[in-house]
């Protein structure tokens, strides 16, 4: 089997907790903590990668209107995120993003309000003319997905003054973007991403949205509400997607074996490493590494373990024959117990 199967279905079942803690939340929650989560959340991303990327997309030295756009249309290429360019000016480029959109796939348009988008691009499209130390630098959109129009698109512009914060993010609803040219699509560069490292980049992608995505919904509804509904989707994500990814990583539907046989190659999708021992009783496999929550902080590390484990725990209730799968988080490791489920 290959390893970019492990790697894709990683990227899958973690696209998929993603979509489905935002439908978790919006059902329990007022449309203005969406706003709050989403806000927080693609600013945090935006700090976190924004800058650091422009090199890697080879934008440095383009207009900042221009740049932003191409820059947006490569950076979610790498996340399998289709979008387009289209150059008007020095000081005015479109983003349109095209169907199905990654953030909303699915059903999953039809399910969120409005305030989801408005908080993605007040926390990352708006901040972008700040990061790049351009006052004038704004985003215009001019329609909107979640509101029922012709989708979500709009135009980085620069303008001939200072904005003030409310005037980064503005709307002017009567626009249409300039016709598609295929010609001036922006092209990632061929000598750094190549397959493997565009796999990698998408499984990366999905994965930090659930990093920062956990943490952030902590600072705005708190860490026992947070726990209470990131379990709650997890699990019913791990139960949902279970046959999907076992496919995709050729694990049959089968004993305690092929249970322990699924976990690993899935955490080595992430790059972990696991060793199996087997007894009387059951199995047990201990995962080192840990990715999901590598580099972060143990506060943060213990809000993401706490929901992301139970995504697990719902795989192995849907296998044919039931597994009991109970985690140890300890500082280097988890330790995953795999056991027959004969009591609930």
């Amino acid at each position: 089997m290959n390893e970019t199967q492990y790697i894709k279905a990683q990227a899958h079942m973690h696209h998929a907790y993603f979509l489905g803690l935002q439908l978790m939340v919006s059902a329990h929650n007022d449309k203005s903590v969406m706003y709050d989560w989403m806000f927080r959340l693609f600013r945090q991303q935006h700090l976190d990668k924004f800058l650091s990327s422009f090199d890697k997309l080879g934008v440095t030295g383009e207009p900042d209107a221009v740049a932003c756009a191409k820059y947006h249309v490569m950076s979610n290429s790498v996340g399998g995120v289709p979008v387009e360019y289209m150059y008007e000016s020095d000081t005015k480029a479109w983003v349109r993003f095209r169907y199905p959109r990654w953030m909303y796939h699915g059903p999953t348009l039809c399910g969120l309000p409005p305030e989801v988008g408005h908080g993605f691009l007040r926390g990352w499209y708006a901040h972008n003319g700040v990061s790049l130390e351009n006052p004038r630098l704004g985003y215009v959109c001019v329609s909107e997905d979640l509101t029922g129009e012709f989708g979500f698109c709009g135009y980085f512009k620069e303008y001939d003054h200072d904005l003030t914060d409310d005037e980064r993010l503005q709307f002017s609803k009567e626009e249409m973007p300039p016709p598609f040219k295929a010609e001036e699509q922006p092209q990632l560069p061929n000598s750094e991403w190549n397959e493997s490292r565009l796999e990698k980049a998408n499984r990366n992608y999905a994965v930090e949205y659930i990093r920062n995505g956990l943490v952030q919904l902590a600072s705005v509804i708190g860490e026992e509400e947070t726990r209470a509904l990131g379990r709650k989707a997890a699990r019913l994500i791990g139960l949902q997607y279970l046959r999907e990814t076992r496919e995709m990583i050729d694990v049959a539907d089968g004993d305690l074996d092929t249970g322990a046989d699924y976990l690993v190659k899935m955490m080595s999708g992430l790059g972990d490493e696991c060793e199996v021992a087997k007894d009387a009783d059951g199995i047990t496999v201990s995962q080192t590494g840990l990715r999901i929550v590598r580099g972060l902080p143990a506060e943060d590390a213990k809000i993401i373990l706490d929901s992301w484990c139970d995504i697990w725990t719902g795989t192995m209730s849907s296998f044919t024959e039931m597994k009991k799968l109970e985690a140890e988080v300890l500082e280097d490791r988890i330790e995953w117990r795999i056991t027959t489920q004969r009591e609930r």
